[in-house]
């Protein structure tokens, strides 16, 4: 079948919106009608190529971070069928593997796929330029297209009634960044906790923190409108660096630093990531979540207070979350009025605005920006 998509064609290059060829589902696939998709920052750094190796290269489509509606599904898919309404999850979940088995389904084996960005079962492409180039999926999933196929192990069922304008928001930032809080960093109550970028992902560390009983929550974000946003999601301080965090340690933590900071900038690097290592107390959990660049080799990290202060440095990938469990139960608690996600969604786009979704991503103006299908 015809159908539209987003295309990286080359490497820092607008986003090409263009027909292409898209092959019925196989074995193990389903084809599905997007309904919207998030503009998330992952996608951004397949454009500028910071994250180069790890996902497929150009000519790709891009998007991590979708819902829609089944139209198709292929050989020996059981548990889905057509008008089925879906949530995609960023990470695979095959329920086989080492880590689905061992309860860490976020670290699945069949996300070995990304950096080729094929049909996990047979290693091939559904999806093809009108040129006659196989096009890579951006996490195996491609959701900035109006159709796509995916495996169903990629693929979460949720109720006919739940918007699916929000639902894409749970494919990705909402989980990694609620995760990122209640899981990776164990936010417990009583707990001073900071987090260092309050965009998409920053945003939903900060509902998860407040909802686990901190203390204190503090946003740092040189963006005021994201300072401000911050406030609406339960933060209770901001500051516009970690500079400015480190000088109001004793106004906030009493002294004793901060229990747990999570790293929810756009880009990480090794110097502020030392800046904000400096940030946490005594047994302090610095938790990573945002990417850093493949190219980078060292993180500027005091050695001696991992020892001394006992301080922990803890990668979080999809906030150390399982779409199979998590993504169901916070679009629960949305539904419950106990999860923002209204107000993550800065603004909505067609997929002909993309690029200009992503330029106002870049200049620090949306939360999230959303592409919404016809």
């Amino acid at each position: 079948m015809k159908t539209r998509a987003a295309v990286l064609r080359e490497v820092n290059q607008p986003w090409s919106v263009e027909e292409i060829e898209l092959d019925p589902p196989k074995r193990g696939e389903v084809l599905v009608k997007m309904a919207a998709s998030g503009l998330c920052h992952s996608d951004e750094h397949a454009y500028d190529g910071h994250i180069a190796g790890l996902v497929p290269g150009a000519p790709m489509i891009g998007g991590h971070e979708g819902s829609g509606v089944i139209q198709e599904v292929g050989e020996g898919v059981t548990d889905l069928e057509v008008g089925d309404h879906v949530i995609f999850g960023f990470i695979p979940a095959c329920g086989r593997c080492p880590s689905c088995a061992d309860g860490h389904s976020n670290l699945c084996d069949a996300a070995a796929t990304f950096t080729e960005g094929t049909q996990i079962l047979d290693g091939t492409h559904r999806h093809h330029t009108h040129d006659g180039l196989d096009l890579g999926l951006m996490c195996l999933l491609g959701t900035f297209a109006e159709h796509t196929v995916v495996n169903e192990a990629s693929v979460i069922k949720i109720d006919k009634d739940w918007p699916l304008d929000k639902g894409c928001l749970l494919g990705c930032g909402v989980v990694t960044g609620w995760g990122s809080a209640v899981y990776s960093a164990q936010v417990e109550p009583g707990d001073y906790v900071a987090v260092v970028g309050a965009g998409g992902i920053g945003s939903n560390a900060i509902q998860g923190a407040k909802m686990a009983g901190a203390r204190a929550v503090v946003a740092i974000d040189p963006i005021e409108f994201k300072r401000e946003k911050a406030m609406a999601f339960g933060a209770t301080h901001t500051f516009a660096s970690i500079e400015d965090a480190q000088a109001a340690l004793g106004e906030v933590t009493w002294d004793r630093g901060y229990d747990k900071v999570i790293m929810t900038m756009g880009t990480g690097d090794g110097k502020t990531l030392g800046e904000a290592f400096n940030l946490g107390g005594k047994r302090a959990k610095i938790v990573v979540t945002n990417l850093h660049g493949t190219a980078e080799g060292t993180m500027e990290i005091p050695g001696i207070m991992l020892t001394m202060f006992e301080k922990q440095i803890i990668g979080s990938l999809f906030g150390s979350a399982n779409i199979r469990k998590d993504i169901p139960m916070l679009f629960e608690m949305y539904l419950a009025g106990q999860l923002n996600l209204d107000d993550l969604i800065t603004k909505t786009y067609t997929l002909d605005q993309i690029n200009e979704g992503y330029e106002a991503m870049r200049n620090g103006e949306n939360i999230r920006g959303v592409i919404i299908f016809d």
